[in-house]
């Protein structure tokens, strides 16, 4: 990686120079590096709007007592650790989870 002498910026690779993606400084290719570049796309998805498509199951809300609610599963730790489950009550929507 090539970082940019004025703001410390990544420097992308454009034809035969590096271009810095912040202030627009140039700067020419030395030797025969090889650079690969990839993009990828990330998109959210906020699943508090689309309850109704998640699984449900029946337990009990802490909130308002109604016996079902949707599910999801998030790692929130590390990856040799559990994963937590998150319950959406499909009555009142109140939110709560299990480790």
């Amino acid at each position: 990686m090539m970082f940019c002498p004025k703001c410390k910026s990544l420097m992308l690779p454009k034809e035969d120079i590096f271009v810095c993606s912040k202030c627009g400084y140039e700067k020419k290719k030395k030797g025969k590096a090889v650079v690969v570049e990839k993009q990828v796309e990330k998109e959210t998805v906020i699943l508090e709007k689309k309850i109704d498509i998640l699984p449900k199951t029946r337990i009990k809300c802490p909130k308002c007592e109604h016996n079902e609610a949707s599910w999801i599963l998030r790692q929130m730790r590390g990856s040799d650790e559990p994963e937590s489950r998150f319950y959406t009550c499909t009555k009142c929507k109140h939110t709560w989870r299990e480790d």
